[in-house]
């Protein structure tokens, strides 16, 4: 299979679903159709638009190719007319999210091999394509972006996932390599959002060791002056009686 049209394929799968996650939570802050439009479309080709202007390799894909403007406005449409509210509805937007994971990733790493790049800026271009758009979404909403923390394995799985493309089409298996990402990045993403799966938060260590802090934190002797230490404490004389008045 032509890799140029897998590429475009899925491509644009991860067009769609990042629109879907735009417009679905376009709706959740009560926008209007223009607020759905802007959100599903910064969320849609975010995170493309990024990676295109950082490989420097001419206008990006999603200026250029008018299926991927369509798309995305096919997705914030999809999101204002839908509620998107049954568990059916629910399930599949979490699909939606790990599947764009999955196929972004796979496509930045891809591209910025096919560009010159080495396996490490691919690995990280395809986690910058992977999560650009969520956290462009997720700014422009006010929110805090999901790669920041507190929700399941997210950059997590576009890294590994990012990781698989880069091995296989350095030896040569492009369409595997693309269906390897994909897949495990559906899979494992799923997984953590079924098992609440998180990185942990910062870890704040402590000096527990009560011997070890009073040496660190010895109290230094109170100086006594000389000569009140030399000499006892002198009696007091008793008060004298006033003199008697002739």
């Amino acid at each position: 299979m032509d890799p140029y049209l897998v590429f475009r394929v899925v491509d644009l799968v991860g067009v769609l679903g990042n629109g879907l996650l735009g417009g679905v939570l376009a709706r959740t802050k009560n926008y209007d159709l223009i607020g759905f439009l802007f959100l599903a479309i910064s969320s849609a080709l975010g995170g493309g638009m990024i990676r295109d202007v950082l490989l420097q390799q001419g206008f990006p894909v999603a200026l250029t190719d008018p299926y991927y403007l369509a798309v995305a406005v096919l997705a914030a449409v999809a999101a204002y007319i839908f509620p998107f509210r049954s568990r059916f509805a629910v399930a599949s937007i979490a699909v939606f999210d790990v599947l764009a994971l999955g196929c972004w990733s796979a496509t930045g790493a891809s591209k910025a091999l096919f560009a010159g790049l080495n396996w490490t800026p691919a690995i990280l271009l395809g986690v910058i394509t992977a999560t650009g758009g969520g956290v462009i979404r997720d700014l422009l909403a006010r929110r805090q972006p999901l790669i920041f923390g507190g929700a399941p394995l997210y950059a997590t799985w576009s890294i590994v996932a990012s990781l698989l493309m880069v091995i296989m089409q350095t030896s040569g298996h492009y369409n595997l390599g693309m269906a390897l990402a994909i897949i495990f990045s559906t899979v494992f993403g799923l997984v953590a959002r079924r098992f609440k799966w998180i990185l942990p938060g910062a870890v704040t260590l402590g000096l527990r060791s009560v011997r070890f802090r009073s040496l660190l934190f010895r109290r230094r002797p109170t100086r006594v002056h000389r000569d009140a230490q030399a000499a006892p404490d002198a009696p007091v004389a008793p008060p004298t009686s006033p003199a008697k008045e002739n």
